[in-house]
């Protein structure tokens, strides 16, 4: 007997995106729309009827806009959440905010109204509400966070321990979830690699900065690695670590095959050898296998290895790979890897 296909509620105040959203969705026999709304006081009644397993919800509505509406729901129909984001240069911060609020995804929404660019993302749009819709509401989670202060400046220092994060589909909310919680520590730097085509990336890191007490940078080549500073590089691109002794350079090149995902592993066998013992790999949600051989190493050569619990990951596959090719010391919920990231920094004074 086939399963039935995930039941979806379908919110936007314009009509034209309903219809090429609805049109998009039922079209998959995984996927039923079985409702629509046009703001959020008409969502909210629709969910307590339909119960819907997911909800495609916009952000800028009238009467009730999508984060009030988010927060309504998690607060009182706890459901998975997919918005439906411009991810313009100002609507990048309100779509993170509703990560941080407990959506599990977005979908960016095409500049123009009419169908035919939504259409063209129907196959990337489809396979995001069938992953999201299978997310269980008790690993979704508001992330509380406070700004950074506007005097805060951390003093420089040298990098004696190294922490090592990679991340793909999927990466956005377990980031949020992890690189606020951070606590700066005077002898440990961050690095991410993150899997992620989006041109807004800069955006992402501007808006972790601003929750963040480490400093979240983009990383530059030739970049002498400082302490409590996270370093985050895109998929696209192969760093490897220089030097020794405390003082540590990064190098950062194009990946010369970009379609093969690398650059995980490049980064940990780079920082196995220059730090040893002293450096934390992380394998976070993504799809592929990319980390795994690397994790093994860092593994290999006294360090730790922390993998994402693939209960709590949006994309199972890298950590599943990660999981299956080395014995990870822990295997806990992205919610929980700051906390493990802090031990492991206090425990190497």
């Amino acid at each position: 007997m086939s399963k039935p296909p995930y039941k979806i509620l379908v919110v936007d105040d314009s009509p034209i995106i309903r219809r090429a959203i609805i049109a998009i969705i039922n079209a998959s026999d995984e996927l039923r729309v079985v409702g629509e709304a046009a703001n959020g006081h008409e969502a909210l009644d629709l969910i307590a009827r339909l119960k819907p397993d997911l909800v495609t919800l916009d952000i800028i509505m009238p009467q009730m806009g999508g984060l009030s509406t988010l927060k309504h729901i998690m607060i009182f129909h706890p459901t998975p959440v997919v918005m439906l984001s411009s991810l313009t240069q100002d609507g990048a911060s309100v779509t993170f905010d509703a990560l941080r609020y407990g959506a599990v995804d977005f979908i960016a929404k095409p500049s123009s109204i009419n169908s035919e660019p939504i259409q063209s993302q129907a196959n990337a749009i489809t396979q995001k509400i069938i992953t999201a819709a299978k997310v269980k509401t008790n690993i979704i989670q508001y992330v509380r966070v406070r700004p950074k202060a506007d005097n805060f400046l951390l003093p420089k220092k040298i990098c004696k321990s190294l922490v090592v994060l990679g991340v793909a589909e999927g990466g956005y909310g377990a980031l949020l979830k992890i690189i606020p919680r951070l606590e700066p520590h005077p002898t440990t730097t961050y690095m991410v690699i993150f899997y992620e085509t989006s041109t807004h990336v800069n955006s992402f890191i501007n808006y972790l900065n601003h929750y963040s007490q480490v400093m979240v940078q983009r990383l530059q080549n030739n970049t002498t690695l400082e302490a409590g500073v996270c370093y985050m590089s895109l998929g696209e691109e192969y760093v490897t670590l220089h030097g020794g002794q405390e003082y540590y350079t990064a190098h950062v090149s194009n990946a010369p095959f970009s379609s093969r995902r690398g650059s995980i592993d490049m980064l940990m066998f780079s920082v196995a050898e220059t730090v040893g013992k002293h450096s934390l790999g992380i394998i976070l949600t993504g799809a592929g296998t990319d980390g795994a051989e690397g994790l093994e190493e860092i593994i290999r050569v006294g360090g730790v290895a922390i993998v994402q619990a693939p209960v709590s990951c949006l994309y199972k596959s890298m950590a599943l790979s990660a999981l299956n090719a080395c014995e990870a010391e822990t295997v806990v919920a992205d919610t929980e890897i700051a906390a493990e990231i802090n031990y492991f920094s206090s425990n190497l004074m």
